[in-house]
């Protein structure tokens, strides 16, 4: 079975669907209590209660079921964070990779693929495919992006030092049913929502303003959690970064273009002031060693997200 930390968050579970549709058993190991969701009962689902932080827990669980690879999804830093305890935080997010090597040594795991960013690759200028052997920035202006480069260098580390195969997914723009965050990092989710509820869209949690040029490479979360499940189960991966991504840039505009074709009447509207920078990830990778291709565009990922919300569902 395929242990899956963060495995009822919204990456994780869509990520726990298609290793489901592949065949796959899975442990979802959750800090606090919890049962099988009903989208999953009768599957070849258990939820587990411990917190990755705590070594002893963690190895029990592997001693209820065989565990043949794990997905490190669970966030490697709090967020927010805390301004009382920032060494503590940090001391935790760091140990908990460390355990979750310890569980895979313990366990005979063959692979361990753990969560990495598109935000890595900020500071980077140059537009067109962001490709995983590019030279990073050593500095992060944000806790996330500097924690998943230092959750890559320690990975690559020991997979060198243990021999488990290790791969990081550095992730793209996600969206798509069960996104709790809406207009966070990107504007799309908070456009949907309020095509679909007649309003104007929440952007007060972006850090900078929306323009209708601004783009990011959007992949729909059904894709993101199909490539993670080939990731872990190819037979021979040739690298130990793979970017997860659509691999092309949508702008605001776009996403606002494919909303119309559902909702004709809705009034979206942002400012054009933007760079118009269009930058991606590139999927060269992923497509040679497992066969991935994004099977939505933004037209088939808007009107998916925009049915799923009209059926009543509250994200």
């Amino acid at each position: 079975m395929i242990l899956v930390t963060g495995g009822l968050g919204f990456i994780g579970s869509h990520t726990v669907r298609a290793l489901l549709d592949l065949g796959e058993g899975c442990v979802l190991v959750q800090r606090r209590t919890a049962e099988v969701p009903a989208s999953l009962a009768g599957a070849q689902v258990v939820v587990e209660q411990a917190d990755i932080a705590d070594l002893t827990a963690l190895l029990d669980v592997g001693a209820r079921h065989k565990i043949t690879g794990i997905v490190h999804l669970a966030g490697s830093m709090p967020w927010p964070p805390s301004p009382k305890q920032p060494v503590e935080a940090a001391r935790k997010a760091v140990g908990s990779l460390f355990n979750i090597f310890e569980a895979a040594r313990a366990w005979g795991v063959s692979r361990v693929g753990v969560a990495s960013s598109i935000g890595v690759y900020a500071g980077l200028t140059s537009e067109g495919p962001l490709r995983e052997d590019m030279p990073l920035p050593m500095t992060s202006s944000h806790p996330i992006p500097a924690f998943k480069k230092i959750g890559e260098l320690l990975s690559d580390h020991l997979a060198g030092a243990t021999g488990i195969d290790v791969v990081s997914y550095r992730i793209s723009g996600i969206w798509g049913p069960g996104d709790p965050h809406g207009a966070l990092l990107f504007a799309a989710p908070a456009l949907v929502h309020a095509a679909v509820r007649g309003t104007e869209p929440d952007l007060s949690l972006l850090l900078a303003p929306a323009y209708a040029e601004d783009s990011i490479d959007l992949c729909y979360v059904y894709d993101c959690g199909r490539a993670i499940a080939l990731l872990q189960l190819a037979d021979q991966l040739n690298h130990r970064t793979y970017n997860v991504a659509s691999g092309r840039a949508t702008s605001n505009a776009e996403v606002i273009a494919a909303i119309k074709k559902v909702v004709p009447d809705t009034r979206i509207v942002l400012p054009a002031r933007g760079t118009g920078q269009q930058s991606y990830l590139d999927i060269t990778r992923i497509q040679q060693d497992t066969g991935y291709q994004p099977a939505y565009d933004i037209e088939r990922a808007t009107a998916d997200y925009i049915a799923w919300l009209r059926a009543g569902n509250e994200r």
